[in-house]
Protein backbone atom coordinates (compact mmCIF):
# COMPACT_ATOMS: atom_id res chain seq x y z
CA UNK A 1 0.00 0.00 0.00
CA UNK A 2 2.90 2.12 0.02
CA UNK A 3 2.18 5.16 -2.07
CA UNK A 4 3.35 8.66 -2.21
CA UNK A 5 -0.34 10.16 -2.71
CA UNK A 6 -2.64 11.34 -0.23
CA UNK A 7 -4.55 9.16 1.70
CA UNK A 8 -7.83 9.69 3.58
CA UNK A 9 -10.21 8.44 5.97
CA UNK A 10 -13.08 9.24 7.87
CA UNK A 11 -15.63 7.72 10.55
CA UNK A 12 -18.87 6.22 10.25
CA UNK A 13 -20.87 9.57 10.27
CA UNK A 14 -18.08 11.44 8.53
CA UNK A 15 -18.22 14.24 10.91
CA UNK A 16 -14.01 12.67 12.22
CA UNK A 17 -11.80 12.85 9.37
CA UNK A 18 -8.23 12.24 8.56
CA UNK A 19 -5.33 12.42 5.76
CA UNK A 20 -1.96 11.38 5.40
CA UNK A 21 0.65 11.99 3.03
CA UNK A 22 3.47 9.71 1.46
CA UNK A 23 4.32 5.94 3.15
CA UNK A 24 3.26 3.89 5.67
CA UNK A 25 6.00 2.55 8.05
CA UNK A 26 3.92 -0.31 8.28
CA UNK A 27 0.80 -2.19 7.90
CA UNK A 28 -0.30 -4.84 10.18
CA UNK A 29 -3.08 -6.74 12.10
CA UNK A 30 -2.87 -6.30 16.16
CA UNK A 31 -3.90 -9.32 17.85
CA UNK A 32 -3.71 -7.93 21.64
CA UNK A 33 -6.91 -8.14 23.97
CA UNK A 34 -6.99 -4.15 24.21
CA UNK A 35 -7.52 -3.96 20.40
CA UNK A 36 -9.91 -6.63 20.38
CA UNK A 37 -12.34 -4.98 22.81
CA UNK A 38 -11.80 -1.48 21.57
CA UNK A 39 -13.08 -2.25 18.01
CA UNK A 40 -14.80 -5.58 19.38
CA UNK A 41 -14.15 -7.31 16.55
CA UNK A 42 -11.26 -10.41 16.02
CA UNK A 43 -8.45 -8.26 15.46
CA UNK A 44 -7.51 -4.56 14.33
CA UNK A 45 -5.40 -3.84 11.15
CA UNK A 46 -3.81 -0.94 11.71
CA UNK A 47 -1.21 1.29 9.47
CA UNK A 48 1.54 3.43 11.02
CA UNK A 49 2.41 6.70 9.70
CA UNK A 50 5.23 9.35 10.89
CA UNK A 51 2.99 11.90 13.05
CA UNK A 52 4.37 14.31 10.81
CA UNK A 53 2.87 13.27 8.05
CA UNK A 54 -1.13 13.05 9.03
CA UNK A 55 -3.41 15.64 10.57
CA UNK A 56 -7.32 15.79 11.26
CA UNK A 57 -9.46 17.30 9.23
CA UNK A 58 -13.21 18.00 10.52
CA UNK A 59 -14.46 17.54 13.82
CA UNK A 60 -11.89 17.14 16.74
CA UNK A 61 -11.72 13.37 17.82
CA UNK A 62 -12.33 12.40 20.97
CA UNK A 63 -9.52 10.59 22.98
CA UNK A 64 -9.77 7.71 25.55
CA UNK A 65 -6.44 7.38 27.67
CA UNK A 66 -7.09 3.29 27.47
CA UNK A 67 -4.04 2.67 29.84
CA UNK A 68 -0.93 4.86 30.72
CA UNK A 69 0.53 6.55 27.66
CA UNK A 70 -1.73 5.23 25.35
CA UNK A 71 -4.84 7.37 23.89
CA UNK A 72 -7.01 6.33 21.18
CA UNK A 73 -8.98 8.51 18.94
CA UNK A 74 -12.56 8.13 18.50
CA UNK A 75 -15.89 9.67 16.44
CA UNK A 76 -17.43 11.14 19.75
CA UNK A 77 -20.86 10.93 17.49
CA UNK A 78 -20.90 8.20 15.92
CA UNK A 79 -18.44 6.03 18.24
CA UNK A 80 -16.06 4.87 15.20
CA UNK A 81 -12.40 4.20 16.65
CA UNK A 82 -10.38 6.49 14.33
CA UNK A 83 -6.56 6.38 15.91
CA UNK A 84 -3.96 4.83 18.23
CA UNK A 85 -1.10 6.57 19.90
CA UNK A 86 1.32 5.81 22.42
CA UNK A 87 4.63 6.78 24.27
CA UNK A 88 6.24 3.96 22.82
CA UNK A 89 6.19 5.49 19.50
CA UNK A 90 5.92 9.06 19.84
CA UNK A 91 6.31 10.29 16.12
CA UNK A 92 3.83 7.42 14.90
CA UNK A 93 0.16 8.00 14.38
CA UNK A 94 -1.55 4.57 13.94
CA UNK A 95 -4.76 4.93 11.69
CA UNK A 96 -7.46 1.72 11.55
CA UNK A 97 -7.15 0.50 7.90
CA UNK A 98 -11.21 0.07 7.93
CA UNK A 99 -11.51 3.98 8.39
CA UNK A 100 -9.81 4.70 5.25
CA UNK A 101 -11.78 5.42 2.12
CA UNK A 102 -10.61 2.49 0.03
CA UNK A 103 -10.12 0.14 2.57
CA UNK A 104 -9.67 -2.97 -0.22
CA UNK A 105 -6.03 -1.08 -1.14
CA UNK A 106 -4.95 -2.33 2.47
CA UNK A 107 -2.03 -4.72 2.15
CA UNK A 108 -1.07 -6.22 5.05
CA UNK A 109 2.70 -7.18 6.70
CA UNK A 110 2.19 -9.21 9.22
CA UNK A 111 0.18 -9.87 12.46
CA UNK A 112 1.24 -8.75 16.46
CA UNK A 113 0.65 -9.88 19.34
CA UNK A 114 -0.73 -13.44 17.92
CA UNK A 115 0.10 -15.13 21.23
CA UNK A 116 -3.84 -13.51 21.82
CA UNK A 117 -5.29 -14.43 18.82
CA UNK A 118 -8.64 -15.43 19.68
CA UNK A 119 -8.99 -19.42 19.03
CA UNK A 120 -11.93 -19.27 17.11
CA UNK A 121 -9.89 -17.04 14.13
CA UNK A 122 -8.83 -19.24 11.37
CA UNK A 123 -5.98 -17.32 9.94
CA UNK A 124 -4.15 -18.86 7.31
CA UNK A 125 -3.09 -16.11 5.13
CA UNK A 126 0.76 -16.98 4.95
CA UNK A 127 2.18 -13.96 6.71
CA UNK A 128 4.57 -13.54 9.80
CA UNK A 129 2.75 -14.17 13.22
CA UNK A 130 4.46 -12.18 15.80
CA UNK A 131 3.76 -12.92 19.47
CA UNK A 132 4.33 -9.15 20.59
CA UNK A 133 4.45 -5.62 18.72
CA UNK A 134 8.38 -5.27 19.45
CA UNK A 135 9.09 -8.73 17.73
CA UNK A 136 8.37 -7.79 14.58
CA UNK A 137 10.66 -4.95 14.69
CA UNK A 138 13.66 -6.95 14.68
Amino acid sequence: MNTMSKRRGHCLCGQVSFEYEGPENWCGHCHCESCRRNTSSAFTSFLGVPRTAASFTGRKPSVYVSSPGVRRSFCGNCGTPIAYETDQYPDEIHFYAASLEDPANFRPDFHVHFAECVSWADINDGLPRYDHSGDAES
